[in-house]
């Protein structure tokens, strides 16, 4: 019985702390996310991937614009691991959208996490949570003249 008792007590004092879901924003470096994971290589360069307001070479179509949206696993993970490894599964969504497009570039891309945007050429933003970690990204899909 004084098992019972212990077991009950030390239940009802952990679920009466309040349950916080974090869900933290922050800025990182994209050019960290895409030295992490071995993303650069991951990504080739079949699609040319232009951030915030960086210029391009002469847009001979644009082809249309869509968004990503996709989340990880954070548990146990710093914000930069868990966010880099998103940034790559978000990375990898543009370029394959791209493909089917025909496009050869993403260009204009910017975070847009519950349709904000945010407009960086050198960061993007990651929500962290306790669990989880998100990253969303807007881009245009063009064809680039050669260079």
């Amino acid at each position: 019985m004084k098992n019972v008792l212990t077991l009950v007590f030390a239940l009802s004092t952990v679920l009466a702390f309040p349950v916080n879901a974090a869900d933290n924003a922050v800025m990182l470096p994209i050019a960290d996310a895409m030295a992490a994971n071995d993303a650069a290589s991951r990504l080739g360069d079949s699609v040319r991937f232009y951030f915030g307001n960086q210029p391009t070479p002469k847009i001979v179509q644009k082809l249309g614009t869509d968004q990503t949206s996709l989340k990880t696993n954070s548990f146990a993970k710093s914000n930069e691991k868990a966010c880099n490894w998103v940034f790559l599964s978000d990375m990898l969504s543009l370029q394959k959208r791209a493909h089917e497009l025909g496009a050869n570039a993403v260009i204009n891309i910017v975070s847009n996490y519950d349709n904000v945007v945010k407009s960086s050429a050198t960061e993007f933003e990651c929500h962290v949570g306790a669990i989880m970690a998100g990253v969303a990204f807007k881009g245009d899909f063009v064809r680039l003249a050669d260079k």
